[in-house]
């Protein structure tokens, strides 16, 4: 997530970091002929709401081409029309450029939950939803996505041979069942090794529910938080040192649950007290992120939706001094053309956020302002479009490579802004007219 971004109980450390920074001297106003040159480069869309015809989609398709994995953005995390046009790109894209994989900015083990529904119908969703999206996560405990997971479902009841399939790329939480998987493939094929694997995880498996599990880690001192990390280490070299045997795609399997355990207990395993230390705790979790995206395609085989903010599909951060690198960056190293960025932005509405006093409310914003570039990309005829930022026409193309203030919301508001590049950032921009605040469950 983006700023006090899901995955940490950072939030104030973060926002007070971040206080220290502020908009890069703006860009000069855009002439009227930027505006047309986006205009003549836009693909209006029809709808962001699934369902229907898809052929206004058509043009992202080629956009995307043959890439493997598509990282789709979010201006804020709790707008309707994002969530909903991710829900609309997804299954477009099963249905028409053969993607199964909808990966999302969330814990390794919720993904592995909300998989098992999808697969093979195990379990309550929206139990589901209200037992993993907890706390930073609770923006993804949404009305919008239980459609798109209950719409997975019922393409696999109809596709049982070619199934979709759910994943969460992120390290804040790992669930009970995740360490129950690692223990019972080591009591399988290497019984030798079960009591000293149950002594390293010995008081790591949560017993605690989500949010109170993240609230506890995060309380605990550092050097404790360093020792955890060292134990579950320990497993995980402990496991790759093993031969795989005659199951090898089990054994694999085994040692990534292994590997994202390892990831949540290194992801708290910072000294949080340094700045630097905090900068580099950003950069891991958007490194792993992008490890975790990468392991799942080429090990599944499938094409990837990415779910995730803005500033993490991104190519450059709009914070470098917080937030160093990106997992855009992270992916398109180890895929080059293979991955795509696609950023979202939006001229004026609603969003959900944590206000200063703590509670999540809803925040309405009016138009954009002058110089800032959803002003700009409002002029163009669409209401709702999009473009390609790498073939768009000059003077746009200079334009949108120049840095100016956007809207970029996390999880709390207000919060500091930054000035973005958009052509710099991703490959592909859709720009929304307007949003409306998604519609929170069990609130």
């Amino acid at each position: 997530m983006k700023r006090h971004r899901t995955g940490l109980s950072l939030t104030l450390l973060i926002i007070l970091a971040a206080l220290t920074t502020g908009i890069p001297a703006t860009a000069a106003p855009a002439s009227p002929t930027v505006a047309e040159a986006l205009d003549h480069a836009a693909h209006p869309l029809r709808t962001a709401e699934p369902g229907g015809d898809t052929r206004d989609l058509r043009p992202l398709d080629r956009m995307i081409a043959d890439a493997r994995v598509v990282g789709l953005g979010e201006a804020t995390h709790s707008s309707h029309e994002f969530f909903a046009l991710k829900d609309r790109v997804f299954r477009h894209l099963v249905e028409n450029k053969g993607f199964r994989t909808f990966a999302l900015e969330a814990p390794w083990s919720t993904g592995l939950r909300l998989n098992d529904y999808v697969l093979h119908g195990k379990g309550d969703p929206r139990r589901i939803m209200r037992e993993e999206f907890q706390r930073d996560y609770l923006w993804w405990n949404n009305t919008d996505y239980l459609r798109l997971v209950e719409w997975m479902r019922a393409y696999n009841r109809q596709h049982p041979h070619d199934p979709v399939q759910f994943m969460g790329d992120d390290f804040a939480w790992a669930g009970p069942e995740l360490y129950d998987k690692v223990t019972d493939y080591v009591a399988r094929t290497h019984p030798r090794l079960l009591a000293r694997f149950t002594e390293l995880y010995r008081g790591l498996r949560p017993t605690v529910a989500t949010g109170v599990y993240m609230d506890q880690y995060m309380e605990k001192p550092y050097a404790e938080r360093k020792l955890m990390a060292a134990r579950t280490g320990e497993v995980l070299t402990l496991l790759r040192q093993q031969h795989p045997g005659a199951d090898r795609e089990a054994y694999e399997w085994a040692v990534q649950h292994a590997t994202a355990i390892d990831q949540t207990a290194r992801g708290y395993a910072f000294d949080f007290e340094d700045e630097q230390e905090i900068r580099a705790a950003m950069r891991y979790r958007d490194s792993i992120m992008a490890d975790n995206v990468a392991w799942w395609a080429e090990r599944t085989g499938t094409k990837v939706l990415l779910s995730a903010h803005n500033a993490h599909v991104a190519y450059v951060p709009d914070d470098p001094a917080h937030y160093p690198k990106m997992q855009g960056a992270f992916l398109r190293d180890r895929l080059g053309d293979a991955y795509v960025s696609v950023g979202l932005t939006f001229y004026r509405g609603s969003f959900n956020a944590t206000a200063p006093d703590g509670n999540v409310r809803e925040f309405t914003l009016g138009p954009a302002a002058d110089g800032y570039n959803e002003e700009t990309l409002d002029r163009a005829r669409p209401r709702d479009y999009a473009v390609d930022l790498r073939t768009v026409p000059s003077p746009a193309r200079p334009w949108l490579r120049e840095a100016r203030p956007t809207r970029s919301i996390g999880t709390q508001y207000p919060e500091p802004e930054h000035g973005i590049a958009l052509a710099r950032s991703h490959d592909v921009l859709i720009h929304l007219h307007r949003v409306e605040a998604a519609r929170l469950r069990d609130r």
